[in-house]
């Protein structure tokens, strides 16, 4: 089975929805995070922020957020 259709398998569930819920809230709170960053840790909270972005995409988070509009 290809990664493909076990996303989409996954598609069809609301826990799935609500766990990639949870990883969009963690990249909200690293963006916040970034704006009391000192410049140091920007880089850091960056990479961050990228990797949720990444999985969300990977994830489809839009669709998701869609298709269980009213559950979330």
């Amino acid at each position: 089975m290809s990664i493909e259709k076990d996303l989409e398998s996954l598609h069809n569930h609301e826990h799935f929805a609500r766990f990639v819920q949870v990883i969009h809230n963690l990249r909200e709170e690293a963006i916040a995070e970034l704006h009391e960053s000192s410049t140091e840790n920007i880089q850091q909270v960056s990479g961050r922020i990228i990797t949720y972005d990444q999985i969300l995409q990977f994830a489809g988070w839009e669709k998701l957020r869609s298709r269980f509009r009213d559950a979330l």
